[in-house]
């Protein structure tokens, strides 16, 4: 099932995100109609939130990415209550977007590598390091469980320049070919 996207200026984007319980009611369920989502809107990772839930978890499918960045074929993962564990001192910036803020793009600085911790969909351990654009999506998703979204990562003047589509967002006016929440909607 296709769920709706909420948007920026929505409170749940902005709350630190709780634990999963390991007898979460349909976890499964729920991380399918995610991924569901995700690809219909053309995403490449989902944050619970994203979905109105303030749950630590998050799905994530680089393969589209694959052709531009190698490290993303194949990379495709549910994580429950993940947990980084340490960032690379090497940065790389560059463009990302997000499904909560349709149209806006912009270049951020993140670690090249992190080294994370999470439970997959049959709540099973697992600890690996991720780098290049894969460990991208991840932190971008990661951000969304602390509360924070890309822009909090971007300069004062950046958020002026966007301050007009980010008020058509909250407006519920902005465009978007998938299923939104809006404030007031």
């Amino acid at each position: 099932m296709i769920l709706p996207v909420y948007l920026y200026g929505q409170q749940v984007l902005r709350k630190e995100a709780e634990e999963v319980s390991t007898d979460y009611p349909e976890l499964k369920k729920l991380l399918a109609n995610m991924f569901e989502t995700m690809y219909h809107a053309d995403g490449v990772g989902l944050a619970a939130p994203q979905v109105g839930l303030s749950l630590r978890l998050f799905v994530v499918d680089g393969n589209s990415m694959a052709d531009d960045f190698p490290e993303c074929k194949g990379f495709k993962r549910a994580m429950i209550n993940p947990s980084i564990i340490e960032y690379s001192e090497e940065e790389i910036s560059l463009e990302e977007g997000c499904l909560s803020l349709p149209g806006i793009h912009e270049k951020v600085s993140r670690p090249a590598k992190i080294h994370i911790k999470y439970m997959d969909e049959d709540l099973i351990e697992h600890e690996e390091e991720i780098e290049g654009f894969a460990a991208r999506i991840v932190q971008h998703e990661y951000e969304h469980l602390e509360g924070r979204i890309f822009i909090d990562n971007i300069s004062a003047i950046r958020k002026q320049l966007n301050k007009g589509k980010l008020n058509n967002i909250i407006k519920g006016t902005a465009n978007c070919s998938y299923r939104t929440k809006a404030i007031g909607k």
